[in-house]
C-alpha cells in the first residue's frame, strides 16, 4: 500500500477482496472510452492500471469527466465495487473491479503527445529519446528500469554478504590513454592542465587492495570516448569488483555465486554452476571467437591433414584449411549468398560441398576419393545430410570468418536454443599485435599478470604469452572481463616494456602504481561486469538504451536536452581556452 493524502493505492493493487472500500487513486489517463453515457477511464502509474467509472447521475462530475484526455494527471476518490459480469479482465490483477468514482481532481492538462505511451507500432527512436520523460511512463521501460534497480540491490546485498566494503574512487583523475580515448576536463585553477573522467577504476582499486581493503566493490560510472553500437554508451556502469589474497577461480566463483542469485531473483531460473571453462585458444579454434555463443553446436574443425591430401590446389597452398558442418538442405542459391557473406567478412572465398547419404556432392567432390570422404565425414560428424563448408586462408582470418558464418547461419536455421548459456573463457594472450600502432598492446590492459612460466617469450614471442584474464560470456555476449594483476614492480616493468612504454613514460603515467607496488602489494584480482549490458540480456533488449533512463543515442547525443552543446566564451575564457573549431557549414 503506498498509502499518502492523494492515495490510498496504487493502481495495480486493488483486487476484489477490497469491495465497497473507499480509495483514492492518482495517475495517467491511459485511455477513455464513453459506453452508453457511462465514462470508462483506464487509470495508470507505474504499478498498473484500474479502471474507474463516472455516471451520469452525477451531472457536473460527469462533464468534468468528459474534458478528461488522454496523459491528463488526475486524482480520483470512490468507492470499489464489481466490474458488470461480460466485463472481466482475469488477465490483469485489478481486472475483477472498478472503481466508481464521485471525486476528480485534474493535477494538470497534458498535451497531444508526440507518440501514444501504450503504443503497440515501433516509434523512431530519436523521437522516444527526444522526450524520454514521456517515453518512460511506457510500461516496458519502467519494467526495464525496475529491473535494473532490483539487479542493482541483489548485487550490493551480496557483496556485503560476502564482507565486500563499498568504495567511491574519483570521477577527477589522470589521464593515462591507453585503448579508448579519454574524456578531459579541463581544470580553472591550473589553467592549460585537465582531469580525465576515469574509463575504469583500475587504479585506484588496485591501490585499495595495496591499502588492506581486501575486498572492494563499486556500481561505478565509466567513460570512454569511442564509437557508438547498439551495447554501447560515451557513459557506462559497471559492477567493479576486487579481491586480495585469491586466485582466478576464487573470483569466478564469487562471480558465479552473484550471477546464480540474479537468475534466481529477476528470472526465477536455477541456472548451474560451476560454468563452463575454455581455454582462449580453444574457443578461437572450436567457435572462431572469444565470445561463443553455446545455446548451439556448430563446432569448427581444423581439416588441414586430411584437405591437403586431395587433389584440390587451393588447400594445398595455403597456411590452414578448416570447415564447418550444416545439418540442413541447402539450396544452390543459399550457398552462393553463403560464399558471398564469407568474402565480405574477409574471406577469398568459401568452397562447399553437399554431403548425401554418406557421398560427397558438387564441383568439389571430384577432388576427394572415397577414403578422403569418409575420414572428413568422421572428423567432422557429418553422418547427416547436409553441407561442408571450407575456408582455406591464414588460421586468424579461417577462425574469424567461419565464427561469424557460424553465427549467421544459427540464425538463419533456427540452431539457437530457447535458453541461458554462460561460460568462461580463460587463459587469453596477455599482448596481441596491433596493425594500426604497428607494435603490441594489451588485450586487457597493462596490469594483466602473465603466467610465469610463459615469461621466457615475453621479449622474442610476446604474442605466445598467456595471461591470468578471464572473461564471463551469456549467450554470446561479454558481460564480464576480468584478471588477476601484476602485484610487483619488477613484472610490471617487465610488461611496459614489452608495451613499448619507456621508464620514463610509465613514471609519467602510473607513477603512483608504481610506487604502490613497492611496498608490499598483496596478490590480487578482479572483474568488473557491464551492468548496462547485463540488464539488456536479461530483459532481452537488444541495446543497453532500452535499460538506462536518460541514454545517448547513436552519435553520443542527448537529443532531450541537446548535449553536447556549446558553452558561453566568458566559460572558455575562465578555463584559459580558446576554440579553433570548423563547423560543417563553414568548410
Amino acid at each position: 500500500m503506498l498509502e499518502t493524502s492523494l492515495r490510498t493505492h496504487s493502481n495495480g493493487e486493488l483486487t476484489d477482496k477490497d469491495l465497497k472500500k473507499r480509495v483514492k487513486l492518482t495517475g495517467w489517463v491511459n485511455s477513455r472510452r464513453d459506453h452508453g453515457g457511462i465514462i470508462f477511464i483506464d487509470l495508470r502509474d507505474r504499478y498498473g492500471i484500474t479502471q474507474i467509472v463516472f455516471e451520469p447521475n452525477k451531472r457536473e462530475l460527469f462533464n468534468e469527466a468528459n474534458k478528461l484526455r488522454r496523459e491528463y494527471c488526475i486524482a480520483v476518490s470512490g468507492g470499489v465495487r464489481k466490474r458488470p459480469k461480460g466485463m472481466e479482465n482475469k488477465s490483469m490483477k485489478t481486472g475483477l473491479i472498478e472503481v466508481l468514482v464521485d471525486k476528480l481532481d485534474l493535477i494538470n492538462a497534458s498535451e497531444v503527445p508526440p507518440f501514444e505511451i501504450d503504443a503497440r507500432t515501433e516509434i523512431n527512436e530519436d523521437t522516444r529519446l527526444k522526450y524520454r520523460y514521456l517515453d518512460l511512463r511506457r510500461s516496458d521501460l519502467q519494467k526495464n528500469i525496475i529491473t535494473r534497480a532490483k539487479i542493482t540491490k541483489l548485487v550490493r546485498d551480496y557483496m556485503e554478504k560476502n564482507s565486500f566494503v563499498e568504495i567511491e574512487t574519483p570521477m577527477l583523475t589522470k589521464s593515462t590513454p591507453e585503448g579508448a580515448r579519454d574524456y578531459l576536463v579541463p581544470s580553472r585553477v591550473h589553467a592549460g592542465k585537465f582531469y580525465a573522467l576515469p574509463q575504469s577504476p583500475q587504479i585506484f582499486k588496485q591501490l585499495l587492495m595495496v591499502s588492506g581493503f581486501d575486498r572492494y566493490f563499486q556500481i561505478v560510472k565509466c567513460f570512454r570516448d569511442e564509437d557508438l553500437r547498439a551495447d554501447r554508451q560515451p557513459e557506462f556502469t559497471q559492477i567493479d569488483i576486487e579481491m586480495s589474497f585469491i586466485d582466478e577461480k576464487d573470483i569466478q566463483n564469487l562471480s558465479e555465486g552473484m550471477i546464480k542469485e540474479i537468475f534466481k531473483t529477476v528470472l526465477k531460473k536455477d541456472i548451474k554452476i560451476p560454468f563452463r571453462r575454455i581455454t582462449y585458444n580453444e574457443a578461437m579454434e572450436s567457435y572462431g571467437s572469444d565470445k561463443p555463443d553455446l545455446r548451439y553446436d556448430l563446432r569448427l574443425y581444423d581439416v588441414d591433414e586430411i584437405a591437403k591430401k586431395s587433389d584440390f590446389n587451393v588447400f594445398k597452398n595455403t597456411e590452414v584449411v578448416k570447415c564447418i558442418f550444416v545439418d540442413r538442405e541447402i539450396s544452390r542459391a543459399d550457398l552462393d549468398i553463403l560464399v558471398s557473406y564469407a568474402i565480405r567478412e574477409g574471406a577469398q572465398g568459401l568452397a562447399w560441398i553437399k554431403v548425401i547419404n554418406g557421398k560427397f556432392e558438387g564441383n568439389l567432390a571430384k577432388f576427394f576419393n572415397d577414403k578422403l570422404q569418409k575420414e572428413l565425414i568422421k572428423k567432422t560428424n557429418a553422418a547427416k545430410n547436409g553441407a561442408l563448408m571450407f575456408i582455406a586462408d591464414r588460421k586468424n582470418i579461417a577462425n574469424a570468418v567461419l565464427g561469424r558464418l557460424r553465427c549467421y547461419l544459427a540464425k538463419k536455421y533456427n540452431y539457437i536454443k530457447d535458453e541461458w548459456n554462460l561460460c568462461w573463457i580463460t587463459e587469453f594472450p596477455l599482448l596481441e599485435y596491433s596493425d594500426e600502432d604497428q607494435r603490441y598492446v594489451s588485450v586487457h590492459h597493462p596490469f594483466t599478470a602473465p603466467f610465469r612460466e610463459d615469461l621466457k617469450y615475453l621479449d622474442k614471442e610476446p604474442g605466445r604469452v598467456r595471461s591470468h584474464g578471464y572473461d564471463l560470456v551469456l549467450n554470446g555476449v561479454e558481460v564480464g572481463g576480468g584478471s588477476i594483476r601484476i602485484h610487483d614492480k619488477e613484472t610490471q616493468d617487465l610488461m611496459f616494456k614489452a608495451l613499448g612504454i619507456s621508464e620514463e613514460e610509465a613514471r609519467v603515467k602510473f607513477g603512483f602504481l608504481l610506487d604502490a607496488l613497492k611496498f608490499a602489494a598483496p596478490i590480487h584480482g578482479g572483474i568488473a561486469f557491464g551492468l548496462d549490458r547485463l540488464c539488456a540480456l536479461l530483459t532481452k533488449n537488444e541495446s543497453i538504451r532500452e535499460v538506462i533512463a536518460f541514454p545517448k543515442n547513436k552519435v553520443a547525443e542527448d537529443v532531450m536536452s541537446e548535449a553536447p552543446s556549446e558553452v558561453d566564451p566568458k566559460q572558455l575564457k575562465e578555463l584559459n581556452i580558446k576554440l579553433d573549431v570548423v563547423k560543417k557549414n563553414e568548410k
